[in-house]
């Protein structure tokens, strides 16, 4: 193989990671955490200084649209039929004016870390040249804000809202877009590292190459493999070359990674074993461009064989070994995003292999919403997050610190729930949450180096494709009139996060 795809004899050494909390990765003992609410998991098993957090984007919740440069996202909205609702992110959350009232939240909670994405075209509203003071400004208040409340701002530089112009350009499917994220990247970084350690380069790459170029389903709206696989290479070599520029300029304490949407890919587990058999091979080459070519490359220096395999027609000599050389920087830490298992079933009438958000698959569609499923269709599959977890444990030797970066679930709240006073009642969500920790308690124990969790979401968002008829918030917010209100799922979390700081202190 020309370019050692996967190069798994040659992987990189990491550098040693030092807690954020300091000390040893594991407590000398292990205490029981009283959490109130029922169902609450035990979380002795989580290492000492274990990192509590809450996560959004810049264009689910920012708002303020008028003061920033037009994403694809903007125009996206604007095209009849893209939004389930018809609903766009002018106003979002208003969290660039709110955004006091909602670190305060964050403080009530207790959270360590506040995980958010800058806008692009809200710093550089062209994509490149002049930077916007205002833009990066509120940058710096919200930074600030996070600081004097205690809570550590973990920034990722780009969660799919790409600047309108550079799409005009060609968008991610053109090699000098990595250049131009990487000049992005030093510009924001140079202005807020003075406070801001730990950095995320993308959010779930995947989807922006796959569901924005593959299936259209996403921003900007394109439906061709070839360019959705050259968008997969240019964004792994946007965010390997932008650690590099990063890392070049940054003090010691920084940590640089990147956040994956990585999900077990499983037949429907309903099926019989003979069709089960037969679904292997599809799910396999699903795996390939949903996890592993994004992994592989990042942590081997190399795709996977039957990753390569599948999208080298598309690719054309876009792939050089230097390329790959550049991506596999080593990383601080990896943040994976999880919210369920993908489940397949066959498909009653095979399909073009060169449709949809993947490739070569034509033989199966998703699988019928399993009985216990949230709104969205999700299958609530706490056990997937635990073998996702030590999977990365296991096949990848050398795999840096991981975090839980995104793990939440949308539930409607039914008309009596909002009719009383106090916190919005919404048990599904709570019950996701506690069994999902108690995945990533068992995966530690099962040896994988989990060093944090970050609930999605802080507050309701715009969810891209689904509008606002979706609801991830701990916070439930009425986006009439953007007031925020607590759900119980708030004071469970909440008491989670105390309970393992009295065990800490035990």
């Amino acid at each position: 193989m020309s370019l050692e795809r996967r190069g798994r004899d040659t992987l990189n050494v990491r550098s040693p990671w030092e807690m954020w909390a300091g000390g040893s990765a594991f407590s000398g003992s292990m205490r029981h955490v009283t959490a109130a609410g029922r169902g609450a998991p035990d979380l002795s098993g989580l290492p000492a200084g274990f990192l509590w957090g809450a996560g959004t984007s810049s264009f689910q919740v920012e708002g303020r649209a008028g003061q920033r440069g037009r994403s694809i996202w903007d125009r996206f909205c604007e095209e009849p039929g893209r939004i389930v609702d018809g609903s766009d992110a002018l106003v979002a959350c208003d969290h660039v004016k709110r955004y006091r009232r909602d670190v305060e939240a964050m403080a009530d909670l207790g959270l360590d870390a506040y995980r958010f994405s800058i806008s692009w075209p809200r710093v550089l509203p062209g994509g490149r040249g002049m930077v916007s003071p205002a833009g990066l400004s509120f940058y710096d208040r919200l930074v600030d804000a996070l600081l004097e409340a205690g809570i550590a701002p973990w920034a990722t530089l780009y969660h799919w809202d790409l600047p309108e112009g550079l799409q005009d350009a060609g968008g991610w499917t053109l090699r000098g877009l990595a250049d131009a994220f990487t000049d992005y990247a030093v510009t924001v970084h140079s202005a807020l590292g003075d406070r801001v350690l730990h950095w995320a380069t993308l959010d779930d790459p995947w989807s922006a190459a796959w569901r924005g170029y593959g299936s259209g389903t996403h921003a900007p709206g394109i439906a061709d493999h070839e360019l959705a696989a050259r968008a997969s290479h240019h964004l792994l070599l946007a965010h390997g070359r932008a650690v590099a520029a990063m890392r070049a300029q940054a003090p010691a304490d920084h940590r640089f990674g990147i956040m994956l949407n990585v999900a077990q890919v499983v037949p429907d587990p309903r099926l019989p074993d003979a069709v089960t058999a037969r679904l292997e091979p599809s799910a396999r080459r699903i795996d390939a461009i949903q996890n592993r070519w994004w992994l592989d490359a990042l942590l081997t220096g190399g795709y996977p064989d039957d990753g390569y395999d599948l999208l080298e027609p598309y690719l054309g000599g876009v792939v050089t070994a230097e390329d790959l050389a550049e991506i596999c920087v080593p990383l601080d830490y990896l943040g994976i995003d999880y919210f369920g298992d993908r489940m397949i079933a066959p498909a009653e009438e095979p399909g073009p292999d060169d449709e949809g958000e993947h490739p070569g698959v034509g033989d199966v569609r998703p699988a019928d919403p399993m009985p216990e499923a949230t709104s969205t269709g999700s299958p609530v599959t706490p056990g997937g997050l635990h073998r996702t977890l030590v999977r990365l444990t296991e096949e990848y030797p050398g795999c840096p610190p991981l975090v839980v970066a995104a793990n939440g679930s949308a539930w409607p709240d039914p008309p009596e729930a909002l009719a009383a006073d106090g916190p919005v009642p919404d048990p599904a969500r709570t019950d996701y949450l506690h069994a999902h920790l108690e995945a990533v308690v068992e995966a530690v124990k099962d040896g994988a180096d989990v060093r944090g969790y970050f609930v999605w979401s802080l507050l309701d968002s715009f969810e891209w494709a689904h509008g606002y008829s979706q609801r991830f918030g701990l916070l439930r917010v009425d986006h009439a009139t953007l007031e925020r209100r607590a759900r119980a799922s708030f004071r469970a979390y909440r008491a989670l996060i105390a309970g393992t700081r009295d065990q800490d202190r035990g």
